[in-house]
């Protein structure tokens, strides 16, 4: 059975029948380098280049650089790092800004033609006077400015002869449209501050929709594809590229479509730009790239696979219609990849000592214990095994009911990998709370030794550290950065909506085969979940993100 494509796959192919030549095809990802990429645009940047690579199309990396104020060159290297972290490749790297001197000729021809003017409004004038979504917009009183006139004005906008403010390019269509946007958009403006690229070269920059399809038309790209907000932008995309058609190039003969698709909205999240950078901003988070952060550099640090994220946007799919992505669902993608992928590492959070009375003072043995039951070439490791060992505090019940199967007084459990286990004292200090506990072990019970006291049953299984060959660690737990599904919908303020308890830092002893990891490494805590290293990991400090549980928490 052929596999179901989405809308946009049926497009491609119906202008493939149409007469479009494979060869014709191509796309893009044109993000804005004001701000770190988040999850949204993990399903833009799968889009195109998934497609890209389904129909074996180039896609370009452009970079739509037309505002200086907010760019910046950081970010620029920090959204490749991200496209390359998902592993997607590019044909080439462009900005808009390869096609200022192409669009600011253009956009003399425009006026040239009568099809764009110079207005001297204010922006507060030129905001009365666009009207409203039920009333027709007004003329601007400089609309039918003599052609010599605006072409005189913007040349001395682009040589820096006039203030921020005092003028901009309009084009001229239809003020009464019921779509606003085609009510004389802005063209141009002014901005005299250097560009990350250009530097004081230009004076003047154009605006989004201006720029965007005339860079899509100069690249050749087929196809641009953006989400759903931009739905009521494609009359205009479509009138700026159709108005210049007698000045195109006929060496560039395809003229690119615009379409558009549901943008990724997920549950406990934010997606917007400014708001994430007041969370920055009010020290909310340490960074862009927090852990808790939606931006793909905290995913990263957090301990995602890129692989995690890929499989989560196509389970998400491609729609036409908004949708709230529930992030359960994201984070099964994380330990679905995990699973398969992380060794397993034995790490007690709240120590108890344990006391083997029975096995020798002097004696540490080498226990083998597999890396990744889920992967055969992943191997094994040896694990330092001695009298005294650390288990979780909450391993241990000097009484308990009959459904507690972990350790208890006259009780057997497994420690993992190694021996079966049983209590016969709890060591108490002044207050009364279990600081050791003294146990017994059946030296003929080792995991895997083959004898019929290493087959024995028990219904407890316990990971645990050997004390003197311990390393100390820091555990990073995070919970959701917010507490409702929807931060702000109710509340009116997203920032009141944030959890106080996201983040819980907790000191562990952890096997010493985690002495020497590298900041990035993910490995599972046997019956805690998956961690990663940190960034701020150091010489004898090692540092450890929760990535996600081992199951689902959060389901009611």
């Amino acid at each position: 059975m052929a596999d179901s494509k989405n809308f946009i796959e049926n497009i491609i192919d119906q202008d493939l029948k149409e007469g479009f030549l494979p060869s014709d095809l191509k796309l893009r990802f044109p993000p804005e380098p004001n701000g770190h990429l988040h999850i949204g645009h993990a399903k833009a940047i799968a889009i195109n280049f998934g497609l890209g690579e389904k129909y074996n199309a180039p896609v370009n990396l452009r970079f739509d650089d037309t505002n200086p104020a907010n760019e910046e060159a950081e970010y620029v290297n920090s959204i490749m790092e991200d496209v390359r972290w998902l592993k997607y490749k590019w044909e080439k790297v462009t900005y808009s800004s390869d096609h200022f001197n192409k669009l600011y000729g253009w956009a003399e021809a425009l006026i040239t033609q009568g099809k764009a003017y110079v207005d001297s409004q204010t922006s507060e004038e030129m905001a009365q006077q666009k009207g409203t979504t039920t009333e027709p917009g007004t003329n601007s009183p400089y609309r039918d400015r003599p052609i010599e006139d605006s072409l005189r004005l913007f040349r001395e906008m682009k040589s820096g002869k006039h203030k921020e403010g005092a003028h901009v390019l309009r084009a001229k269509i239809n003020m009464e449209d019921p779509n606003m946007l085609l009510r004389d958009p802005v063209m141009y403006r002014t901005i005299h501050q250097p560009h990350h690229r250009t530097g004081d070269k230009w004076c003047v920059y154009p605006m989004y929709d201006w720029a965007h399809g005339q860079s899509d038309y100069c690249e050749q790209v087929s196809h641009s594809l953006c989400s759903l907000e931009f739905k009521p932008h494609r009359k205009l995309y479509d009138w700026f590229v159709d108005s210049l058609r007698d000045q195109k190039e006929t060496s560039l003969p395809l003229f690119p479509k615009q379409r558009e698709f549901a943008r990724l909205n997920l549950t406990y999240t934010i997606m917007s730009k400014r708001k994430l950078s007041e969370l920055v901003k009010h020290n909310n988070v340490s960074g862009w790239d927090d852990p808790r952060m939606p931006t793909l550099s905290g995913l990263r640090r957090r301990g995602y696979p890129p692989e995690a994220i890929r499989a989560f946007v196509e389970k998400v799919g491609v729609a036409k219609r908004e949708n709230l992505i529930d992030a359960s669902l994201l984070e099964f993608c994380a330990r679905d990849s995990l699973n398969k992928s992380a060794n397993r590492k034995m790490v007690v959070v709240n120590p108890l000592k344990l006391t083997i009375s029975n096995y020798p003072a002097d004696k540490v043995e080498q226990i083998k214990s597999e890396n990744n039951p889920e992967d055969e070439n992943a191997g094994s490791r040896e694990i330092p095994f001695s009298r005294h060992l650390y288990i979780e505090k909450e391993d241990f019940l000097e009484e308990a009911g009959r459904k507690f199967f972990r350790l208890t007084i006259g009780k057997e459990v497994r420690l993992k990998s190694a021996y079966i286990i049983k209590a016969e004292k709890a060591i108490k200090n002044s207050k009364g709370e279990t600081t050791e506990v003294l146990c017994v072990y059946d030296k003929k019970s080792k995991s895997g030794s083959g004898t019929e006291e290493s087959q024995r049953k028990v219904k407890g299984t316990l990971h645990w550290v050997s004390q003197s060959h311990g390393i100390p660690v820091e555990i990073r737990d995070y919970d959701r950065l917010f507490l409702t599904p929807v931060p702000g919908e109710e509340s009116g303020d997203f920032l009141k909506d944030i959890n106080p308890n996201s983040l819980n830092k907790r000191n562990g002893i952890a096997e010493p085969s985690l002495t020497n990891v590298k900041p990035g490494n993910a490995f599972q805590f046997q019956r805690k979940g998956y961690y990663a290293v940190d960034n701020d990991t150091s010489l004898g400090k090692v540092i450890f993100n929760k990535t996600v549980g081992l199951r689902d928490t959060w389901k009611a």
